[in-house]
């Protein structure tokens, strides 16, 4: 199956090579290129990618705004990050905003390849060199023992551990014999009882803690 993946980025020259590095590849198409986070909306309701590649730092509306609004209108594609910031702070906002992986532009093209196969799998991909930030930025102030997983189910349990392995809604649903929209709504709850802005925060906090 071929990922159709969005381009957003206000640099044309960025756009064109990472375009090309995708031609090149059988699994992967190019199926549009946005230079700003506006244009990036109705491009991305109108095309319905399965990755977005989006850049921080644009002109008019950032990249994290840019993010929001994508999950504000229900874009469910993979939305991940390319920038040049390796920021703790740009790091955490893109994650909690809800972005499912957060790489710099000056990786080798082999390496982002592979890491947007496996975030179109499903898995959370970070850059090599930001993995200690995010372990730090997303457990800071929070208890070990967080008050909300007294509260969760038995199943909204089972389902974090699943997002604690990287796994997306489909897969969740898929390995767990639900359909994906119940998957959501599990998501959706446990994030509300244990107060996390997203499902990558919720997947460090169950690996840090060793949910069992």
């Amino acid at each position: 199956m071929t990922t159709r993946v969005l381009i957003v980025d206000d640099h044309p020259l960025l756009r064109r090579g990472v375009s090309q590095l995708l031609e090149l590849e059988a699994d992967m198409a190019c199926v549009g290129e946005s230079s700003n986070g506006a244009e990036a909306l109705d491009m991305a309701a109108d095309l319905q990618p399965d990755l977005i590649l989006l850049d921080l730092n644009m002109q008019g509306m950032t990249g994290v705004e840019t993010l929001k609004a994508l999950r504000e209108n229900s874009i469910e594609a993979c939305i991940v990050m390319l920038t040049v910031s390796d920021s703790e702070d740009d790091l955490t906002a893109s994650l909690r905003a809800g972005a499912n992986g957060y790489l710099l532009k000056d990786m080798e093209p082999e390496a982002l390849i592979a890491q947007l196969r496996r975030a179109a799998a499903g898995e959370i991909v970070i850059s090599e060199a930001l993995t200690s930030s995010l372990a730090r930025a997303l457990t800071q102030g929070r208890r070990a023992d967080s008050p909300g997983i007294d509260r969760l189910t038995a199943r909204e349990r089972e389902i974090l551990r699943h997002l604690a392995r990287g796994e997306s809604n489909k897969t969740i649903a898929r390995n767990l014999g639900i359909t994906e929209g119940t998957t959501k709504v599990h998501v959706k709850n446990l994030l509300k009882k244990m107060e996390f802005r997203s499902r990558v925060e919720a997947a460090v906090w169950a690996v840090q803690n060793e949910l069992k």
